[in-house]
């Protein structure tokens, strides 16, 4: 098989509709927008969520709920995430949990009380829970807000 004998499938190629160019080529006059209306104007583009002039379903449906502009998100990280990735002694900050994989996102750090600590480390973090704080500092270790 050459080149020069290649051709597309029949039926999957189809000829461009062209409207507007007389009667003859039975999309002339109207140029298959049918008589009247909104649609038959030049210029119309509806938008997606338009409905027609009934009330949109967005403000249909009933409002619920309240979105704090202050609200703050965190990386979470508990206690026992620390016992298990770090050695006594060690420092942790947000950029070492970054590089080990613990946390992703660029948010704040809070470290939270979720299970036991017993090596003492250096926790540097934007937020403690009071019971994650009291945990590391029982075992030693000291809690610094970035």
């Amino acid at each position: 098989m050459k080149l020069h004998d290649m051709h597309p499938t029949p039926g999957s190629r189809h000829k461009r509709k062209r409207v507007g160019r007389g009667d003859g080529s039975g999309s002339g006059r109207t140029a298959g927008r049918g008589e009247k209306g909104q649609k038959s104007r030049s210029g119309y583009s509806r938008k997606y969520h338009f409905e027609g002039g009934q009330v949109p379903l967005i403000r249909r449906l009933p409002k619920k709920g309240f979105k704090s502009p202050d609200h703050k998100e965190f990386n979470i990280v508990n206690v026992e995430a620390l016992e298990k990735f770090f050695n006594a002694g060690d420092n942790v900050d947000p950029e070492i949990l970054a590089q080990k994989g613990i946390i992703g996102k660029k948010l704040d750090l809070k470290i939270l009380a979720e299970g036991e600590i017993t090596k003492p480390l250096n926790v540097k973090s934007n937020a403690f829970s009071a019971a994650a704080k009291a945990k590391i500092e029982a075992a030693g270790g000291k809690c610094e807000k970035i």
